[in-house]
């Protein structure tokens, strides 16, 4: 077994089930020889997810456990060399998994290998992101990521900080070794954090251009729900791996753009703003 595919669901049924016929009609031989293997973990789905996956591994939690124990589950169930985790909201149109083995089973080197994602409409997501130093913190905050200075698509293999969890190749030996993703993260953060960890050990971390993997982004969270968990997650990484004044500049950085946020929703009557920031800033 030279690869293990592992794709969390939560309530994303159909996606889900697009993902796997994609993953099916480019892998086929492989998956019956066994070569690569399909494991499906799904979160306590109400929308009949588990019910309907069939031909491949489904370990079903009992609960909603988050995307980073999610994860831990299925690659301890993992058999192959390497593991692929990709988001239920994916299709891979080609057959690249395979060039991401072969490429680090030649690189040695190399801890965790990001592929490519792509728009629906064939357009580059920016998928392979600079750590949250304190300055890149406030250019997140104060909207610089979405106009790219902190986020790429590169169109040359290169070396990067850290890869999007949504399509994150990792040698099984190493994830061991590492314990997985933290589980302090239900959601968000948890891929920088890991490619964190693999730089700390000597490690790269590679973006990989040559796979086609279109990313619908039509997942299992909303808005609110990721402003939460970015901002939890942003405070834990910091508590974790840095020191106890960049954690408070950290926070202040935090709470200042939080009531920015709710003052223009007073100001707009934009009750979503007031309603998630206020959650947000509950630390």
């Amino acid at each position: 077994m030279i690869l293990s595919i592992c794709i969390l669901s939560y309530n994303t049924k159909s996606l889900t089930l697009q993902c796997l016929k994609s993953l099916e009609d480019q892998y086929k031989e492989e998956i019956n020889k066994k070569i690569l293997e399909i494991i499906v973990v799904d979160n306590a789905s109400t929308d009949g997810s588990a019910e309907a996956i069939s031909n491949f591994q489904l370990i079903k939690n009992k609960e909603n456990v988050g995307f980073s124990k999610g994860c831990n589950v299925g690659a301890k169930a993992a058999k192959g060399e390497y593991v692929l985790f990709l988001n239920s909201d994916t299709e891979v149109n080609d057959r690249g998994l395979l060039r991401m083995v072969k490429y680090l089973k030649q690189h040695q080197d190399v801890g965790i290998l990001g592929g490519r994602l792509l728009n629906e409409n064939g357009s580059a997501q920016l998928s392979a992101g600079r750590f949250y130093t304190l300055l890149n913190i406030f250019i997140m905050l104060f909207g610089g990521e979405r106009f790219g200075f902190l986020r790429s698509s590169p169109i040359e293999i290169c070396e990067v900080d850290w890869v999007m969890g949504a399509s994150l190749m990792i040698k099984k030996e190493l994830f061991d070794k590492l314990n997985g993703f933290d589980e302090n993260f239900f959601m968000y953060i948890e891929d920088m954090e890991l490619c964190y960890r693999v730089k700390k050990m000597g490690y790269k971390v590679v973006f990989y251009p040559d796979v086609q993997i279109i990313h619908k982004k039509l997942g299992s969270s909303n808005r609110t729900f990721a402003v939460i968990y970015i901002y939890k997650g942003i405070l834990y990484f910091y508590k974790k791996h840095k020191n106890y004044l960049s954690y408070i500049i950290v926070k202040i950085l935090l709470m200042i753009k939080a009531l920015i946020s709710i003052l223009i929703g007073i100001i707009t009557f934009k009750k979503y703003l007031i309603y998630t920031y206020k959650k947000a800033i509950t630390f």
